[in-house]
């Protein structure tokens, strides 16, 4: 349980000793916040006693009676308005005027409760209080989390941007102070290395502007009645030139055809990432099966390769933004760390998911399930 202190200002002992009473075993539930709130009750029978309290530590909810020996608590409102954003302050009175109720909101008074009032009308003005206290908490809470997940965001975008860029730089030095002679051929792998470092940054860039559509819901969407296996052929083609070049035999198994509602471009997304890295992940010989099928209103795409494989600890954390699994085998392998999170997005707007089964040495086959008919995208944040 959340506990809110409160501080009770005002001569009357038995105003305060009824506000007390009301207040015990008194809980306020707040949706959308998980704990419930209670209260803890102090008390102060002057204005002096109520500041030097406050000094010591401001309450969440500050009881002030307006009419007291000594200061007022209009008084004391002054003397604390650089903690208002601490702590909510609701005047007490039995002297209620539009002027009062002026100067009290000036210097920073939430609330008014009239005397005489009622337990229900107490306990009614306490819970807005811990509402707005709950709520802005929560607020708070969430943007924290929000710069945290910024940070996060913003340094492992600077590791990833900062290899390539640290490789292209030594590359272009070499030309520029001519390290490996006067012929030109002598030069072909170093721009050969830049242009492939330059690539993948492009792709990064690429992948980072569709995780934040499709995020967003600002993505359009073209949802037409798509032909799967024509999409997957087209896309095999694609890399046709790439496996070829390492001997991996690429096989695609499917109905003739296999029909979804489905943004095609959606479709292309999900299977280059998973045959993209089908091939990247292979050894050089090795094979790339595709196979779709349906099953009671799903589709589901299953790429298979005979590839390094993972181990249940890698496969686990897989498909995260900016994962990517590095040791001894993969350390030359090229990636954004982004591909297999945009296939996940991508799988739940079609109320579907993206596994993987794999064993190291082995290869891995990932799987995508997707139903026939997809979810409306993410309502795009209005703009005021």
């Amino acid at each position: 349980m959340d506990l809110l202190r409160v501080l009770v200002t005002d001569d009357e002992l038995g105003m305060r000793l009824g506000v007390t009473r009301t207040l015990r075993g008194f809980t306020v539930q707040v949706p959308d916040v998980e704990d419930e709130i209670g209260f803890v009750v102090e008390e102060a029978d002057s204005g002096e006693a109520a500041l030097e309290k406050i000094r010591r530590g401001p309450p969440h909810i500050l009881f002030l009676d307006h009419k007291m020996p000594g200061i007022s608590g209009l008084d004391v409102l002054e003397a604390t308005q650089d903690l208002q954003s601490e702590m909510l302050t609701i005047m007490i009175t039995a002297y209620a005027s539009i002027e009062t109720a002026v100067q009290a909101t000036k210097r920073g008074a939430y609330d008014f409760l009239a005397k005489p009032f009622t337990p229900d009308e107490l306990r009614n003005t306490i819970r807005k209080a811990a509402t707005r206290l709950a709520l802005a908490r929560q607020a708070r809470k969430l943007a924290e989390e929000k710069r945290q997940v910024r940070f996060q965001f913003i340094r492992v975008l600077g590791h990833e941007l900062k290899a390539p860029l640290n490789a292209v730089e030594g590359y272009l030095r070499m030309l520029q102070e001519g390290r490996l002679g006067d012929r030109l051929p002598a030069y072909a792998e170093p721009v050969e290395r830049s242009l492939l470092r330059i690539e993948g940054m492009r792709k990064l860039v690429a992948d980072l502007l569709d995780v934040t559509h499709i995020e967003s819901g600002q993505r359009r969407r073209q949802l037409e009645t798509t032909d799967l296996t024509a999409v997957a052929r087209t896309v095999l083609e694609t890399f046709a030139p790439e496996a070829a070049g390492r001997g991996i035999e690429i096989a695609l198994h499917a109905a003739e055809p296999v029909r979804l509602t489905a943004d095609r471009g959606e479709i292309e997304m999900i299977l280059n990432n998973l045959i993209s890295n089908a091939i990247k992940y292979n050894g050089d010989g090795g094979r790339v099966d595709v196979r779709l099928t349906r099953a009671d209103e799903r589709v589901t795409i299953a790429v298979s390769d005979t590839g390094i494989g993972l181990t249940p600890e890698e496969s686990a954390r897989l498909f995260g933004e900016f994962v990517r699994i590095r040791n001894d085998k993969t350390q030359n392998i090229l990636g954004s760390g982004l591909g297999l999170s945009i296939v996940k997005k991508l799988a739940c707007l079609y109320g579907g998911d993206a596994t993987v089964t794999s064993q190291p040495g082995a290869g891995s086959t990932f799987t995508v399930v997707l139903a026939e008919s997809p979810n409306p995208p993410p309502a795009p944040p209005r703009t005021p």
